[in-house]
């Protein structure tokens, strides 16, 4: 059984298309902060979102633990967000994982932190955002401590089932329960963004065809 709440797919696959600049623009009207700094594409090109099975790591204390086996906990289109407090001198994926992974559908993984073996990972075509790729093992340095917990990306909050969208451009997380709206106000914005270009390409001066149609006025916070 999930841990959370699961999305509409319809609202889920809407996402999939959209580029995180635009997603970033409708966060910001709500007040939200959820552009991750520091995560890139180990594979470019590719476009993802999904729900988030979050995972929280720590240095192994006197107990040494495992670094995890949580495959399970997700389902075809989630999202793994690792919690590795943005240490990059050792890692916490590489090319079983990713195997595995592409394997059972999922749509990629966020790390806050490093992963190796990226060859592997272009191989299969499966996507990773990191801080960095290194070669060393976390093994005996960092342990899973707990899953489907809150975490942080790049300062950024993570809970499960909240929505995680990344492109070339880096990450960014949308809260579950603030889905449905950001996906309301992205295409308010797309579409008179479009109005604009469209106004210029006919030969409008682009400070007319903003003030027609409100450009200025998509920048302000909502109840403002």
């Amino acid at each position: 059984m999930d841990s959370f709440p699961r999305l509409a797919p319809e609202l889920v696959a809407a996402f999939r298309s959209l580029p995180t600049s635009a997603i970033s623009d409708a966060l910001d009207r709500q007040g939200i902060e959820g552009a991750v700094e520091g995560l890139r594409p180990m594979l470019a090109g590719h476009r993802m979102a999904g729900q988030a099975i979050t995972l929280a790591y720590l240095p192994v204390g006197t107990r040494r633990g495992t670094m995890g086996d949580f495959l399970h906990l997700a389902g075809p289109g989630d999202v793994l967000a690792l919690d590795m407090r943005g240490r990059t001198d050792c890692t916490a994926w590489g090319a079983i994982l990713t195997e595995a992974a592409h394997r059972a559908g999922l749509s990629g993984t966020v790390i806050d932190g490093a992963n190796r073996d990226i060859g592997e990972s272009r191989a299969v075509g499966y996507p990773i955002w990191s801080r960095a790729h290194f070669m060393r093992t976390g093994k005996d340095r960092w342990q899973l401590e707990a899953a489907n917990v809150p975490i942080a990306l790049g300062g950024i909050r993570v809970e499960a089932g909240d929505l995680i969208c990344a492109d070339d451009a880096g990450v960014v997380v949308v809260p579950r329960e603030a889905a449905m709206r950001t996906l309301e106000i992205v295409r308010e914005i797309g579409a008179k963004e479009t109005l604009i270009q469209d106004a210029v390409r006919s030969g409008t001066e682009l400070a007319e065809a903003r003030a027609t149609h409100g450009y200025f006025g998509l920048q302000g916070r909502e109840g403002r």
